[in-house]
Parts: C-alpha cells; structure tokens; sequence
C-alpha cells in the first residue's frame, strides 16, 4: 500500500496543524488522519460485473473555542489548504453556541501505550486483484455446483481495505494504527418443481487472509441455506417458542447496544433508561463490548478521541451494569468515558460499538432445537419495525418450523413480535456456537415465547 504521506510523516503533520490551530486562538484542538486503499469486486453467472478500487486519504480537524466548536476537513495536504483549513474551523466554531460538556477528554482518560491487536495482515495486500475475484468466483461455483436447483444469483462478491488512522490533540496525545479487513459473499437463486424463486445468501469477513472461510464453503453453505427455503409456507398465528440462529441473533444485540448508548440515554430515548442495576435480561444473559479483541472487525488500541478501548460488562447474568459512553455523553450523565467513542473526518464524535457480544453458553444448537415441542427457527429477519424508546418489537421473519424437537418445513411471510426488555428475560437457551462476522455476535438462543402472525 503505497502512502501519499508516509506513515512516519502523518503524525508530525496532524501536529503541526493543531499546532497552527492553537496560534490562531483555539482553546483545544483535534486531528484524525485516515487514508485507505479499498477493493470491491461483484460477479455473476461466472462473469465479473463491476470491479472498483480507490485510494482515499483526509484530514479532519475539530476545533473548540470556550464552549463552541466546529469540525472541517479536507484532502489538500498543502500549507497554504492548512491555513486555511484552520480559519475556516475557527470561524465556524465562533458562530456556533455555548456547550461547557463538549471538549476533549480528560488527561487521565487518554491512552498512554498504543498495544498491537493484530489488527493488519500483509497477506491481504499481497492478494492481487484476479486472486480476490477469484476468491467470489469460487464461491459461486460452489454453490451452483451444490444443487442444479441453484438456477441464478443476485450477488455476490469480495471487497477488501487497507487503512492507516492518526490520531492527535492539543493534550499531546497522539496515537496511530494500521487495518486490514477481508469479505466473500455470495447470494444465490433457486427454482422449486412450481418454478417459485427464493435466495439466501452466507458470507465471511476478518481481519486476515488466513482466517477466511474457505471460499468453496462459503458457496456450499449459501446454497444449503437457500435450497431449504423452497416450498415454504406460512403458519397459523399463534404464541411459542423462538429460536434466533446466529446470523439473527446478532441483531438483538444491534438493538441493546441502540438502548445503551449513551447518546441514546442522556436524551432519555431508549427503553433501558433509568434501569442501571436492575434486572434487565434473563440470569443466562452477559453481554460484552470487547475493543481489546485480537483480530476483531471492532477492535482497535484506541477510540475515537484518544481514550483507550476496553472490555465493559454491560449485562452481567441479566443486571444492567454499565451505558456505553464517549466523553461527551459521559459528562452529560456524570460517568467516565467506556472509550466508545467514533467518528468520522468531520463532526463531533460519537458513540460507537466495539466488538459486542452475548457471552456463549453450553448448549450445541441442536439440544437447543430439540428443547422446542413445536415452535420456530428463524434464520432470516425483514423489515425494521423495532422502536428503541418503547422496545417494541416486531420484524417480519423467515426460517424453519420445529415439532418435536426437529426441523420441518421452510417457513416464510410471518411477523414475529414481542418487547425487547421482556425477550431480554425470556431468553432461556444459548448456545456453545458464537462466532464473529462483524462487530457484533451472539450464538444461538431461545426466546420462551413470542407472538408469530402469520395465516
């Protein structure tokens, strides 16, 4: 990867433009440096459909000047852009309004050593652009080999990124890293006896090459996903049993980390508001938000202002334990910083998920399956009907029917329904079978009972 600013250079040059911005009369001021080479490249039908790759590289500064701030960036590295990058930044800020809680973090909270989590892999430089094509082609020819019922696709593809993140600010932190990440997907088509359609799809992503799902099974494992949905049906609307697979699984953890941020709770916006110490899941339920994790999608040494990222409890065996803060939303609520903060090149930071995960349990999914007399296993969920303030639940579903213990036929067109807090409670079943694809993951689990609405 090649660096219009070497790496060695980038941090003295985030210095120098806080520097410049303090002579101009910032009371504070923030630098992000990123640049990054990014690969993407869909096929179809054994043909390659577009192939795009783009190097990127900007500036970002955020200023604050007695309780008002502004951000701008720009990818004009010339002294003179500086210049007037950094009046510009003050300007703006001078016409904004008073908040004493914005400002940069507290010494005692930034990082003070930059740890190496794995977090870049070469080998994902190295691939080449046939070898990453051929990676998505593979895959597909896997899955079309699986079953000649595989009679189309609707994507699929590779992309891949390389990227270098500076970080500085006027408290004399200033912190780099380097990423890489690697993705394979593939979407295919089948056709039943009565000529009805469906898809699905699988995928992988990691930081390393080598880490990667073969790509053959990632094309076997679409394709199994998708030849058990034909013929599927609906069912008659009923209370029962609910069983997230993995993929799905991961969603609710989406939603519980919406209802700890603390952006949502200092706006009182999220149905976990008020509840710190309480019982607000199910005693099987922890839940942890990991910016430590060697290799994570999430991870990284540093967040978004310069605090160290780090492993925060959030519900422990059910207990609501800690909100997810940055430092502004700490400040609003009285709290520290849990070093969740992002952000891009301009604006203010962020609250932003880590690695963020439902602690594994000691069931293989299929004891789980096979607890469940009649009930159902979703694998694919539609649709966003979710609110964070109330926790109403209710998303259109997809996946297979369990009688007695086993999975029966495909299931389609339903909407599964409930509140949040209360499948939180109800969750009695997790299983042994996490694995990251993201940034966040759950294994499987059994929710005791939810509202299906279908025929």
């Amino acid at each position: 990867m090649e660096h219009t600013v070497p790496q060695s250079t980038a941090p003295d040059l985030a210095i120098s433009v806080i520097e410049r911005a303090r002579r101009l009369g910032a009371t504070a001021a923030e630098v992000i440096f990123r640049e990054s080479i990014e690969f993407s490249a869909s096929v179809r039908l054994g043909e390659i459909e577009t192939v795009k790759e783009a190097g990127s590289r900007g500036l970002g500064l955020r200023v604050l000047l007695d309780g008002r701030q502004a951000s701008v960036s720009t990818s004009d590295f010339s002294p003179a852009a500086l210049d007037e990058l950094v009046e510009t930044a003050l300007t703006l800020a001078r016409a904004t309004s008073v908040d004493e809680t914005a400002g940069l973090p507290d010494p005692a909270d930034l990082a003070t050593e930059i740890p190496d989590l794995d977090l870049y892999d070469p080998a994902v430089l190295a691939l080449s652009a046939e070898e990453k094509i051929r990676l998505a082609l593979t895959a597909e020819q896997a899955a079309q080999a699986y079953d000649p019922r595989i009679v189309n696709f609707e994507g699929g593809g590779v992309d891949s990124s390389a990227g270098h993140t500076v970080l500085a600010n006027s408290l004399g932190f200033v912190g780099e890293y380097r990423s890489t990440s690697l993705s394979l997907a593939t979407v295919p088509v089948a056709r039943d006896a009565d000529g009805r359609l469906q898809r699905d799809y699988w995928y992988d992503a990691r930081r390393r090459l080598a880490s990667l799902e073969d790509p053959a099974s990632v094309g076997r494992r679409a394709a199994e996903r998708t030849i058990r949905k034909l013929g599927a049906r609906r069912v008659p609307t009923q209370t029962c049993p609910v069983v997230f697979a993995p993929e799905v699984a991961a969603s609710l953890i989406g939603h519980v980390f919406g209802a700890v941020s603390g952006d949502a709770i200092f706006r009182k916006a999220s149905f976990l508001v008020g509840k710190l110490g309480e019982q607000v899941a199910s005693a099987l339920v922890t839940i942890i938000d990991d910016g430590r994790m060697p290799n994570g999608l999430g991870s990284r040494p540093f967040d978004g202002e310069g605090v160290p990222t780090r492993r925060t409890t959030v519900i422990r065996e059910g207990r609501l334990e800690s909100y997810l803060h940055n430092t502004y939303t700490a400040r609003k609520l009285g709290e520290r910083t849990t070093g969740n903060a992002a952000r891009g090149l301009t604006g203010a930071p962020s609250v932003g998920v880590n690695n963020m995960y439902l602690v594994p349990g000691p069931h293989p999914p299929e004891a789980i399956i096979a607890s469940v007399h009649h009930g159902f296993y979703v694998t694919e969920l539609i649709g966003f009907g979710v609110n964070g303030v109330t926790g109403d639940y209710s998303r259109g579903a997809a996946g297979r029917w369990i009688e007695n213990g086993e999975l029966t036929f495909p299931v389609e067109e339903v909407t599964i329904a409930g509140n949040l807090l209360t499948m939180l409670k109800q969750i009695e079943m997790i299983g042994n079978d996490l694995d990251f694809r993201g940034r966040m993951a759950a294994p499987t689990l059994k929710i005791a009972e939810m509202t299906i609405s279908g025929t």
